[in-house]
């Protein structure tokens, strides 16, 4: 694949910090290994050349031969005569980007996001260390595991509360300390990933909320609400979906005890990725939290227990409601294989009748998955579109359908490396298994995991109800009401 280094990465040991310049050494060391290519734009090359600074200029010049040149550099139309010069080197980035002469920017700098966002782009730009996320899951020797959430009392915390994860807290959020007193540390509880015995790696505390006034403004919730107190991971599992995980934890929490609004508060220029996310999952921003001066903003996603009779895009209806998906008629409704192997990489935290269907929370210690997920067929067809409800179906060993989640896109190529960038960090397979599958059109589905069925439904009940008529070996579309009594046995 060719990634192309925007400036700051180029120069980024000059006054890189101990963890960028590990990230960096990882990220060189993995593209190397794997025969990736990485490059440079020529406007990065004027921007370093306008330095003042000549020592400077010749050693970040230097660096530049390290990096292979991108030689072609068509006119950028979205810049003028009056874009600043910096804008200008960010908009040949993207475009370059855009116009697919290479496949992902990697960059350290949040207006980059922002800017990538606009054009749509965002699905191809990544830091340092979700890059290097990327290639290990591409190049793992075996599946990359995600890790597991529990659900614990503060007090099981409190051995590592001098831990770097706490103190980073510590140091920003005015209301930890108060959250581990000693008169609410028992009635506390927050979802963890341990990086060690005793030692959190992520962390969010979370707690009910009854007519509590969140916003500076003085918006108040009339129904119960949850409120999420924290929202961190430590620098050893970033990139690592972990985000999602929590998110997943807390949509199930509020699901299960019919919470119908889900908030949290914090600095969106010091977490502009945490807060990017939770944009993606329905939060919006509604105001200023009430007694920091204005500095941490207050995001709420509504999360009613009845589906709402919204008749939104069915894909902007599953960002805004998750869980709750369209269902209606005028949506598709598809049955989609998957081999066992690509079942269990997809959804870790299914598990067949046999085992029964565990809970994130048990003290099993179930891993969790991530929710924006991708899978692979060779099936060709043009019937799949953003927004149809995909059901799927485990083949092989258990001959049954398990999931239900809501399609974002497909799109067939049969070129590895394309297949790799369109997956991103959602990937579940190999490069080899990719390059394998390459060999004739491939499909790449995006798509959201809504939930796993408490009762996955046979392949003889399926065929018996007259759904299918024996091993499914392409996508299959449902008729209506093949897939409402499929919805009212699984339960």
């Amino acid at each position: 694949m060719r990634f192309l280094l925007d400036t700051q990465i180029l120069v980024a040991p000059e006054g890189a910090g101990p963890a960028l310049a590990e990230g960096l050494a990882t990220f060189l060391s993995l593209a190397h290994e794997n025969s990736h290519l990485l490059l440079y734009h020529p406007a990065s090359e004027d921007d370093l050349t306008r330095d003042t600074n000549t020592e400077r200029r010749n050693q970040n010049l230097e660096r530049l031969k390290r990096y292979t040149r991108l030689d072609e550099r068509p006119s950028c139309p979205w810049s003028t005569a009056y874009t600043r010069p910096n804008d200008a080197v960010d908009n040949e980035l993207l475009y370059a980007l855009h116009r697919d002469a290479v496949h992902a920017l990697v960059t350290e700098d949040a207006g980059m996001f922002h800017k990538a966002r606009e054009r749509g782009l965002s699905r191809r730009v990544f830091t340092i260390q979700t890059a290097v996320d990327w290639l290990q899951r591409l190049h793992a020797t075996s599946p990359v595991l995600l890790p597991q959430i529990q659900d614990v009392s503060l007090t099981a915390l409190k051995p590592g509360l001098g831990c770097e994860l706490v103190n980073s807290l510590r140091e920003r959020t005015a209301e930890l300390d108060p959250l581990f007193s000693e008169q609410s540390i028992d009635e506390r509880r927050a979802w963890v990933v341990w990086e060690q015995t005793g030692i959190p790696g992520a962390l969010c505390i979370y707690a009910r909320q009854d007519n509590a006034v969140i916003t500076e403004e003085g918006l108040r919730l009339d129904r119960p609400a949850l409120k999420l107190h924290t929202f961190e991971v430590s620098p050893a599992l970033r990139s690592r979906k972990i985000g999602e995980l929590l998110l997943k934890a807390a949509f199930r929490h509020a699901t299960d005890n019919r919470l119908e609004s889900i908030f949290m508060h914090g600095n969106v220029e010091r977490h502009p990725c945490l807060f990017r996310m939770l944009e993606d999952f329905g939060f919006a921003r509604i105001g200023s939290h009430p007694g920091a001066d204005g500095r941490d903003a207050v995001y709420l996603k509504s999360h009613p227990v009845e589906p709402p009779a919204d008749m939104l895009e069915p894909l902007d209806y599953l960002k805004r409601y998750f869980p709750h998906f369209r269902c209606d008629p005028a949506v598709k409704k598809l049955l989609v294989p998957l081999r066992p192997k690509h079942h269990r990489n997809l959804f870790p935290d299914y598990h067949p009748p046999s085992g029964r269907q565990l809970s994130m929370f048990t003290s099993s210690n179930a891993t969790g998955n991530a929710i924006k997920l991708a899978c692979l067929c060779h099936a060709q067809t043009r019937r799949v579109a953003a927004g149809d409800v995909a059901l799927f179906f485990r083949s092989g060993d258990e001959r049954a359908l398990t999931s239900v989640g809501v399609v974002e896109s497909l799109e067939t190529f049969q070129d590895a490396e394309a297949i790799a960038c369109r997956m991103g960090r959602r990937t579940v397979y190999s490069m080899h298994e990719i390059e394998q599958m390459a060999t004739k059109p491939t499909s790449v589905m995006l798509f959201r995991l809504v939930k796993h069925f408490r009762r996955p439904l046979s392949q003889s009940w399926l065929v018996r109800q007259g759904i299918l008529k024996g091993a499914p070996q392409r996508i299959v579309r449902l008729t209506d009401a093949a897939f409402d009594a499929v919805l009212a046995s699984t339960g």
